[in-house]
């Protein structure tokens, strides 16, 4: 895995260059979402990258056929940069740390919801299971947005311990759940 201070020629770029027909308007958001999600970054309107691997070239291959099957147009190149990769790197570090920002975000949120529970006194499994199943989510989220975290993006490291906090506040709060359905409050 290349980091931003090796040697950038070494890096292969897919990059995939599409048209879409501008009705029905959700099919541009389908792709952008799809898109989104491998971790690609778009260089301009219409011309997305992803560093180079068997996944991405999978991925882009399916997108590319879905792409025509919409009466669009694509080609999936296989590329080095010549000049300007540090822009392209920065613009990948850009976008895995505005993730991990986000999910910092949504722990402090999944907290201070926790935090609602306990104000309201709700200690039921049904708030429980709704509270892991939300739980869940950030975990899966992060998981993806670090398996796409191709250069190590800044943020990473917060993003973990926000989320070793959401463990420790849903246990807590299990603990607490767990006494009060059997009765055991102190």
């Amino acid at each position: 895995m290349p980091s931003a201070e090796s040697e950038p020629a070494e890096q292969s770029w897919l990059l995939l260059v599409y048209r879409i027909p501008s009705e029905p308007t959700r099919l541009r958001a389908t792709v952008w979402r799809r898109l989104k999600a491998l971790g690609a970054v778009y260089l301009q309107n219409s011309a997305a990258t992803l560093p180079r691997s068997a996944a991405s070239e999978r991925a882009l291959r399916k997108l590319q056929r879905e792409i025509i099957q919409m009466d669009g147009t694509a080609v999936l190149l296989d590329s080095h940069v010549l000049a300007g990769e540090q822009g392209i790197l920065s613009v990948f570090q850009k976008a895995r740390t505005d993730e991990y920002d986000e999910i910092v975000d949504r722990c402090q949120g999944f907290i201070a919801e926790v935090e609602k529970e306990y104000a309201k006194s709700h200690f039921t499994y049904a708030e429980l299971e709704e509270n892991e199943v939300d739980y869940t989510k950030l975990v899966n989220w992060l998981k993806k947005v670090t398996e796409r975290d191709e250069f190590g993006a800044p943020g990473r490291r917060q993003a973990e311990e926000a989320l070793a906090k959401c463990e420790r506040t849903l246990e807590d709060y299990a603990a607490r759940v767990y006494a009060e359905e059997s009765g055991d409050t102190h």
